[in-house]
């Protein structure tokens, strides 16, 4: 008799245990755990990209004083800021642009009545962008009545929700993880229970509980890795297709894909077979230890 690392697979009946419907489920576990690992992975792409142009930018509405219009106050504002330190370029913002930019809200009938505020849009260095505090000082040392967004509050909730999303991918990801772990546990024991006539066979030959065991982890262990390459192959395709027919940023902006994403999901077999090695390790040396000695 071989020992534990020989080739010894085929002292264990084939398929004794519905083991393709659980290659099956195992690839339908790894292709969704796979998904779930890119979906985080763009998911915080695109919040740090939206940060990054939130953190890159400041709004400014600014209130005319008496005697003085608003696009003259806005012009003033933006030449203001223009000579500020840490700001790469100030320009005010005329009624058309703002138009074009509520005109997907509001629609086109209520625009021409509608009091629009005095902005002024300013693009920050990046290497060491002006503070809110720095453009308000300022704007009030010019004698301009103003106020200064810095996107700070919609910077904290692009981040928190690209966490939260992150958060519950990964969470998908431990689940079905746990899935694939609990289906080989209880195909192993089937396993087990099944091949009882053979396990005593071997068991009276000589052979110990701990070959016993690794020939269940061998089978599931290189089941896994099969069933886990086809769920990865699966999903490498579906994303590749995504990202070829969605062009640069892939399907959708909100959920960035790249190229370098289909490294994420290529540990999948290894992944699986580490999965199944220990759940059928864990289900075997249970199973055995708890027979009764045979007479």
């Amino acid at each position: 008799m071989k020992g534990p690392f020989g080739r010894n697979a085929g002292l264990l009946p084939r398929d004794a245990a519905g083991e393709s419907w659980l290659a099956a489920v195992i690839a339908a576990l790894c292709f969704i755990a796979c998904l779930a690992a890119v979906g985080a992975v763009a998911a915080d792409r695109a919040a740090h990209g939206w940060a990054r142009q939130l953190r890159a930018e400041a709004t400014v509405q600014v209130r005319p004083r008496v005697g003085e219009t608003g696009p003259a106050a806005a012009a003033r504002a933006a030449e203001t800021l223009a000579g500020v330190d840490g700001v790469a370029e100030a320009a005010a913002m005329d009624r058309k642009t703002a138009e074009d930019l509520l005109r997907p809200w509001l629609g086109e009938a209520v625009l021409p009545d509608l009091p629009l505020p005095f902005l002024v849009t300013v693009r920050l260095e990046p290497d060491a962008p002006a503070s809110a505090v720095v453009l308000s000082r300022a704007l009030a040392e010019a004698g301009l009545d103003a106020s200064v967004d810095d996107h700070g509050l919609w910077r904290g909730e692009v981040e928190r929700s690209a966490a939260l999303i992150t958060t519950l991918a990964v969470a998908g990801f431990l689940l079905t993880a746990a899935a694939a772990a609990a289906a080989i546990i209880y195909a192993t024991r089937a396993s087990l229970q099944a091949q009882a006539a053979v396990i005593e066979t071997l068991s009276l030959s000589g052979a110990s509980d701990n070959f016993v065991a690794w020939l269940f982890q061998r089978r599931f262990g290189l089941l896994a890795a099969g069933a886990g390459a086809v769920g990865a192959v699966s999903a490498g395709l579906l994303i590749a297709g995504l990202r070829a027919l969605g062009g640069d940023a892939g399907v959708s902006a909100a959920l960035p894909l790249a190229w370098s994403d289909l490294l994420l999901i290529s540990p999948c077999p290894l992944l699986a077979a580490t999965v199944a090695l220990v759940a059928a390790r864990f289900a075997a040396v249970a199973t055995l230890g708890g027979r009764k000695p045979q007479r």
